[in-house]
């Protein structure tokens, strides 16, 4: 038995009284309606949201025993296109019996909408019947409403015979909503065939109402009907030509967007030949120069077979790929550094996820090989991810490909890594994680892609192991055959192929000077860092977690200038206790060895969302709810976390730094909240509370935050991408989002200078922190301590020895005057050669 609370305060009727057939007449499934005195909308049960229409007049849900619902406040309600409705819960959320799932204007619907009456249904009534409910009476929300037995479903049935498919825009004005769910639902239950319907790479079967709605479909959007059975053709054609009609809202479908260049045209042209040497044009991806030869790793096709003919055979094979495929991540990830451990991590719980696991195993139960069953499961996950947003989230599409690649090759035998030459520059349309994982190293000399992006996930990887990368070079990079001589310049950004007789001459001494000086810089990385002069400037490190504090310790570093805290809290169903938060910060502060240690709290949000948080869905994250905001929206959350800091000893070693501040008001919350959680602990130590500037508001009212703050740190990436208006997760952009961009640098100037105004240190933490080249430069500015990247610390101290604050001053002075990016980097190369 499953008892739905009232999810709202009002007067309870029967379903007839709705001035709708599509409700009185049960087309949807059976329920009860409640005739709204409230302004809210709350979960009857414990749940799962499947979807939330995007007017925000309709929710759906699954409860924890499998039965679907549809909440509908009002009638007619989708033409409003949200207004008078404030959507507080977000589709994927998990949620408790009486949560607020959205607000709405009783007064504008009463005036706007047909009827204010609301249709709680449960859409899988073939499942689930109501066995007791509540009528003609008042509720509030937590009254008992309805109470439901059942919950047996019937077994899966492998369906056999003919397929058919059949795709089409729908004409819909307000597109796949409850009216025409239910009525295609029904159209669905006339025939023998297991119908489904697919949109933007997800797919919902088309008897159930509830599942149609969470495909989210609008006006125009294209949709892919398949069906499976002996009358499959008939039901197929029956559902797309329900949909054709419009079914009473048709509206004039929008002009389909012209169809999306490939990203990298395959052989387009010849390969060049030995007496062609273009200089290619990229994106660096991790920093470094390499000299070698080209090795294409295109990674070799594989077709499975379409069909098999023992699905218990095919089920146990894809088992077994899996697990061979696990033990070589397993394998990978013992004694790899951490960026590349949290990789190989979300690789292995992508291979355990349940939902591509049974989506594969429904494949093979209908007859499919285990291949193409794998296949089309990561396709459908796949094309999901491709139609968001978010060009970092995008960019996992092909951490999906790699794995659907390592068990396709599993499966059929082929798992042997290529043999590398020396010197190898791999060459690649996009080169795979596990690709770079399984290959030998040693033998790598640099990284050249087609395609991808800078904030991949091979990126990263190539970065933690040193190897220099370029990526997003375009189709001429797939020009380049086996063995052809090249020099890869990952800070120009160019890739020589063919390079003029005696280049690779030159760039071998610049490698050979490069590799003297590293081993120069790290034979005194461990000193204090001071310039010529003597003024002191510290060089932290910056850390994602404990594990990396001994690496930066031995690269010299000076402390950590940046934790970065959501190592804790993303990839999970639930935040971290006050217990795991404290036993991490403590160790990190152990592995310091007593050295300062800045720990930034959560900074989510954006590129970064957690699964567990109530975080509604935003047209624009990057200017949305992140960073302090959800920290100050979930107070108890950020108490939590600086609960975990103040327990960590030494007292003082630890720092508390805040993300995305943009005003004083949100400063002084936090102290408020700082010194409340420190005095209920008894300690007496102060701890210092500062700020990164990230946004240009924090910029230009450095001087009157830092009245408040302890210190100052620039999180030049976000400043960056704030100031110049350009999103720094877009790699179409990448090549112009430049932190050494004379805006950005005036910004730097001014904060650090609201900074000393008050006697505080203003520091810089994001990527041009690491740049040795732009060292000197900040400190003309005004900065007083760098937070680089561990690998990049001994270098960034080296800059900086031979300068005084007269030359770094006038490198200053210089650079803000200029009118570009490139213009300032010629001007830095030219005057530190």
């Amino acid at each position: 038995m499953l008892v739905l609370a009232a999810p709202m305060q009002g007067w309870v009727t029967e379903l007839e009284e709705v001035p709708d057939p599509v409700f009185a007449e049960r087309m949807l499934g059976d329920g009860i309606a409640i005739d709204p005195t409230g302004s809210t909308l709350h979960a009857p049960c414990d749940g799962e949201i499947l979807a939330i229409h995007r007017a925000g007049h309709a929710v759906t849900m699954r409860a924890a025993n499998g039965a679907e619902l549809v909440m509908h406040v009002g009638l007619e309600t989708v033409a409003l296109d949200g207004k008078g409705f404030e959507v507080v819960a977000k589709a994927g959320q998990q949620v408790r019996t009486g949560d607020l799932l959205l607000r709405f204007d009783l007064d504008f619907l009463a005036q706007n909408a047909k009827s204010l009456l609301t249709p709680i249904v449960v859409t899988n009534g073939d499942t689930f019947r109501i066995a007791r409910r509540a009528v003609d009476c008042s509720v509030a929300p937590g009254d008992f409403l309805i109470e439901l037995a059942g919950g047996t479903a019937g077994a899966t049935v492998a369906v056999v015979g003919i397929e058919a498919t059949r795709a089409l825009p729908v004409p819909l004005r307000h597109g796949i909503h409850a009216r025409p769910a239910a009525a295609l639902a029904a159209c669905a239950k006339g025939f023998e065939a297991v119908l489904a319907l697919e949109a933007s790479g997800r797919k919902a079967n088309l008897r159930s109402p509830a599942a149609l709605l969470t495909l989210g479909v609008a006006l125009g959007t294209r949709v892919t009907i398949r069906g499976t059975g002996t009358d499959a053709e008939a039901a197929v054609e029956a559902v797309a030509s329900l949909i054709a009609s419009g079914m009473g809202e048709a509206a004039e479908l929008p002009p389909e967007p012209p169809a999306k260049p490939a990203a990298v045209i395959r052989h387009a042209k010849a390969p060049f030949g030995p007496e062609e040497r273009p200089v290619l044009r990229g994106i660096t991806a991790a920093p470094g120069l390499a000299i070698g030869v080209a090795v294409r790793v295109d990674p070799p096709a594989v077709e499975p077979p379409e069909d098999a003919d023992d699905p218990i055979v095919e089920k146990h094979a894809l088992t077994a790929a899996r697990a061979r495929v696990a033990e070589r991540l397993g394998k990978a990830r013992e004694g790899a550094a951490p960026a590349q451990q949290e990789i190989l991590g979300a690789h292995l719980a992508l291979l355990d996820d349940p939902e591509l696991i049974d989506a594969a195993e429904a494949q093979i139960a209908a007859g499919r090989s285990a291949g193409i069953a794998w296949r089309r499961s990561v396709e459908v996950q796949a094309a999901a991810l491709e139609q968001l947003d978010d060009p970092r989230l995008r960019e996992r599409v092909a951490d999906l490909r790699d794995l659907e690649r390592q068990v396709l090759l599993t499966l059929a035998g082929a798992e042997a890594a290529p043999e590398l030459p020396d010197r190898a520059i791999l060459i690649a349309e996009e080169l795979l994680p596990m690709q770079l994982v399984l290959l030998d190293r040693s033998r790598i000399a640099g990284i050249a892609t087609s395609g991808g992006g800078p904030t991949s996930h091979v990126a990263i990887l190539a970065a933690a192991a040193g190897i220099p990368a370029l990526v997003a070079i375009g189709a001429e990079a797939l020009r380049i055959a086996d063995g052809t001589e090249l020099i890869l310049e990952a800070e120009a950004k160019r890739l020589q192929v063919n390079p003029e007789p005696g280049a690779g001459a030159a760039a071998e001494r610049a490698l050979t000077d490069r590799r003297a000086k590293r081993a120069a810089d790290l034979a005194v990385a461990h000193e204090d860092c001071r310039l010529a002069d003597g003024l002191r400037i510290e060089v932290f490190a910056n850390l994602g977690g404990a594990g990396e504090a001994a690496a930066a310790i031995a690269a010299g570093a000076e402390g950590c200038g940046l934790l970065r805290s959501e190592f804790l809290f993303l990839d999970r169903r639930s935040a971290p206790d006050e217990e795991e938060q404290y036993r991490q910060y403590q160790a990190a502060a152990v592995g310091l060895e007593g050295r300062p240690l800045i720990i930034r709290t959560l900074d989510a949000g954006a590129d970064k969302p957690l699964a567990y948080l109530a975080m509604p869905a935003e047209e624009n994250p990057a200017l949305g709810v992140r960073g302090i905001r959800i920290g100050l929206q979930q107070p108890e959350l950020l108490r939590t976390q600086l609960r975990a800091i103040l327990r960590v000893a030494p007292q003082g070693q630890c720092r508390v730094m805040l993300p995305m501040i943009a005003s004083l008001a949100e400063l002084r919350r936090v102290r408020i909240m700082l010194d409340e959680e420190r005095a209920a602990l008894g300690l007496t130590v102060p701890i210092e509370l500062g700020i990164m500037v990230e946004t240009p508001a924090a910029a230009v009212t450095a001087d009157i935050l830092a009245a408040e703050a302890d210190f100052l740190s620039i999180g030049t990436n976000d400043l960056t991408q704030y100031t110049l208006a350009m999103d720094r997760g877009n790699p179409a952009l990448a090549g112009e989002l430049d932190g050494l961009h004379p805006a950005v640098l005036r910004l730097i100037a001014q904060a650090a200078a609201g900074g000393a105004k008050h006697g505080r240190v203003t520091g810089v933490c994001g990527s041009l922190g690491s740049e040795p080249l732009a060292a000197g430069l900040l400190v003309g500015l005004g900065v007083r301590e760098l937070s680089a990247t561990a690998a990049a610390v001994p270098s960034v101290k080296a800059a900086l020895r031979p300068l005084d604050l007269a030359r770094c001053e006038a490198l200053a002075e210089t650079a803000l005057a200029l009118d570009s990016a490139d213009a300032v980097r010629a001007h830095l190369a030219a005057a530190l050669p």
